[in-house]
């Protein structure tokens, strides 16, 4: 499943649903596709996801890699994942635009 992001103030994001359903537990919602954040709760929304990413960075790093998994391929962090999100998120709130996601 892939799960896009949109708002009038930035280009739409899209990403993986399981990467995205994480982002959006992050930001204090619920794991329902489609949903929206209105203008006014975004930057709430944003700030929750910054300090849930600083605390993730704050972790140990997982050990060991999944089956099949590549060796030599980095893991890409969660923190990586979220900075589309963070500019769209950013953007939306500075033009004080609703985030949808479908």
């Amino acid at each position: 499943m892939l799960v896009t992001f949109t708002t009038d103030a930035h280009a739409n994001i899209t990403m993986f649903g399981d990467v995205a359903l994480i982002l959006l537990r992050m930001m204090g919602h619920s794991k329902t596709v489609p949903g929206a954040i209105l203008a006014a709760d975004v930057p709430m929304a944003l700030n929750r996801l910054k300090t849930a990413i600083n605390a993730e960075k704050a972790l140990p790093p997982v050990e060991g890699r999944g089956e099949g998994e590549e060796e030599d391929q980095p893991a890409v962090s969660i923190a990586d994942r979220a900075l589309p999100l963070i500019n769209l998120l950013t953007a939306a709130a500075e033009a004080e635009c609703d985030v949808m996601w479908k």
